[in-house]
């Protein structure tokens, strides 16, 4: 990875932090400690992506806790849970949650070595696959609310001539909005704009073959199109604006 190696560590023991910052400083890592999953989950949205050390015990907001919250804001890093007790129940939810490993405390240098290095790997496909998700919304998004409509029905597999007698144009004018559609896109095949469609988090004419004869994009379908235009991304914070807990 080129990138920065970063990792939000959550824990309350204070303790557990400056042993964290102390051994990822000494393999090229910059630890951002947080003493409570609120804190964390404060500012989590305008945070880099990165790797998460999250302690399942602390009060208040335990690690679970943090981990459902960061799945419903589909905050997909690489999660490594820790614990000081031997809860197999607690460790399986985690999982299920998302988190990639399961570290018993106190931690050992080569553990927490052992379980970044597959961290590291999870984390730049994430942000790879973001990345590519962007960039196929932005495309998507250039397309006005006419081609969405075309672009939509031709993506389900309906013909020219079935797509220009439902929208009451001309076949000449469904043939035009393609070609524009193409360019917007920047694919030369229906093949090509589809999987562009699935990167952006669309889905295209699921569960059975729709009738060309009477089927017309849903309206389901058409404002996900309409929206597929990604809101800005967050800058990261300021460094001076993470409050250290150590």
């Amino acid at each position: 990875m080129s990138r920065q190696l970063t990792v939000y560590v959550i824990d309350d023991d204070i303790e557990v932090r400056r042993f964290m910052s102390s051994h990822l400083s000494a393999i090229g890592a910059e630890a951002w400690p947080f003493a409570s999953g609120a804190e964390f989950l404060e500012i989590v949205d305008h945070l880099m992506p990165a790797c998460i050390l999250l302690d399942m015990e602390m009060p208040h907001i335990p690690g679970l806790d943090v981990l459902a919250e960061l799945v419903r804001r589909g905050v997909d890093w690489p999660v490594i849970g820790l614990s000081a007790r031997d809860e197999l129940a607690v460790a399986v939810e985690a999982m299920k949650l998302g988190a990639i490993d399961f570290l018993k405390k106190p931690v050992s240098e080569a553990s927490l070595n052992s379980a970044l290095a597959p961290a590291w790997i999870v984390l730049e496909k994430s942000v790879q696959t973001n990345e590519a998700r962007r960039a196929a919304q932005e495309r998507v998004g250039k397309l006005t609310p006419r081609e969405v409509d075309i672009a939509l029905a031709l993506l389900r597999g309906q013909a020219n001539k079935t797509v220009a007698h439902q929208l009451g144009i001309s076949v000449r004018t469904v043939e035009m909005h393609r070609a524009h559609i193409m360019a917007k896109l920047g694919v030369k095949s229906l093949a090509e704009a589809a999987v562009l469609a699935t990167q952006a988090g669309l889905k295209i004419g699921g569960g059975a073959k729709p009738n060309p004869a009477t089927s017309a994009p849903s309206s389901a379908e058409r404002a996900a199109m309409l929206h597929a235009i990604p809101s800005q991304p967050m800058l990261p914070l300021d460094r001076q604006l993470v409050r250290s807990a150590v």
